[in-house]
């Protein structure tokens, strides 16, 4: 008889962990697992005094504050910030993140905080991916959920390049404390590029609108995404494109170089973003979308796509440099800007950013401007009072 309940009992237990083992795996099912040496902790700008004067007051220019300093192992998973005043008082674009894992020198992470929550231009707008959003009211919660660990140490830092103070600083920054960090974990990465994209000698020939359009066999001028060295996966950009012409924008394809070995070569720039058909369409997925379009004629303006790799992360094991022309053949005057984001097998020092003078935005054209331009062309035809603007 116990011989019998002994087989029976370990029937049992070989049923359970076998309908265990097949229980789906999910972000939900996740929660509810039990985790063992881990300890949630945070560190914000409340009111030390026990008030509600909640912030960090008067970051003066050139000014930098430590929003944590962290010893130990851990992973942040959610950063929380806002701050006063407005961009058109204060530019997003001149505060700029930097952050440091491990006791390195160099920043792993080094890009305006505008951008690198999913704003550009110094404007302040609503939008929503699964790593980043910025939130109600107006666009004015930034928020990261990206996961960020380090085995010694965590630092991160804001800097004022502003020529006027922060009034109020705002922020949460919440982390696991663990008693060790698994040794597979990478190290979170981010870099700023921004460039005024020239023209070439035949014009902005976009849709062989002016003649026979060129070919871009190779990619060497294509606007730069990220240039890395080492080993990890990419993990998504943030796209900011302003267009000074009604054309289409979008005929770029992004060229990305795995290894020195590898090319995905893409089909066009709303392609890549997971869109079709030259889009104006303001859109949130988890994982891409448009977080701001344009509100002038054509693809005139600013345009803010995004794409995370959250399922299809891009891997590499010696190197990743992540391209996209500007137009087909590089032909487009374009004012681009862009974040990446990226995890390697240790944290390394990003490359410099562009400096505060060339981060301005360019000056906005619109209809104004065009008409100025269509005036301008019929001087240039004599002024004749019938002309239309096909002659």
């Amino acid at each position: 008889m116990k011989k019998l309940t002994l087989l029976f009992a370990s029937i049992f237990l070989l049923v359970s962990a076998q309908g265990y083992s097949q229980m789906p795996e999910s972000e939900l099912t996740g929660l509810a697992k039990i985790k063992s040496g881990a300890q949630s902790k945070r560190i914000s700008s409340y009111d030390r005094s026990g008030g509600n004067d909640d912030r960090y007051a008067n970051i003066q220019p050139g000014e930098e504050l430590v929003m944590a300093d962290i010893d130990g192992a851990g992973i942040i998973n959610h950063i929380w910030i806002t701050i006063a005043p407005p961009p058109h008082d204060l530019s997003r674009n001149n505060i700029i993140l930097k952050m440091y894992w491990d006791g390195e020198e160099e920043p792993s992470v080094l890009s305006p905080i505008g951008p690198f929550f999913g704003q550009g231009w110094e404007e302040e707008y609503a939008w929503s991916s699964l790593p980043l959003a910025a939130g109600p009211s107006g666009g004015k919660a930034l928020t990261s959920y990206f996961a960020m660990p380090f085995s010694e140490n965590a630092k991160i830092v804001i800097e004022n390049q502003n020529d006027r103070p922060i009034d109020a600083f705002y922020y949460y920054v919440d982390y696991v404390d663990l008693e060790e960090l698994p040794e597979d974990m990478g190290r979170f990465h981010a870099w700023y590029n921004k460039e005024l994209t020239e023209a070439l000698e035949d014009g902005e020939n976009e849709w062989g609108v002016l003649g026979p359009q060129e070919e871009n066999p190779d990619g060497k001028e294509n606007y730069l995404i990220a240039d890395i060295k080492g080993k990890g996966q990419f993990v998504g950009v943030n796209y900011f494109v302003d267009n000074p012409s009604p054309m289409w924008y979008g005929e770029g394809d992004d060229m990305i170089f795995i290894d020195d070995e590898v090319t995905l070569h893409g089909t066009g720039t709303e392609d890549y973003f997971n869109t079709s058909w030259a889009p104006k369409i303001l859109f949130s997925h988890p994982y891409f979308g448009y977080g701001r379009v344009n509100d002038e004629s054509g693809w005139l303006g600013r345009t803010h796509a995004f794409r995370f790799h959250i399922q299809d992360p891009l891997y590499f094991n010696e190197s990743l440099k992540f391209t996209i022309e500007h137009g087909h053949n590089n032909c487009l005057t374009l004012d681009i800007a862009t974040v990446a984001y990226w995890y390697q097998d240790e944290a390394v020092g990003v490359p410099e950013i562009p400096g505060k003078e060339a981060r301005k935005p360019m000056p906005h054209i619109g209809a104004v401007e065009i008409h100025k331009w269509r005036h301008e062309w019929r001087k240039s035809k004599g002024s004749e009072p019938d002309l239309w603007g096909n002659e």
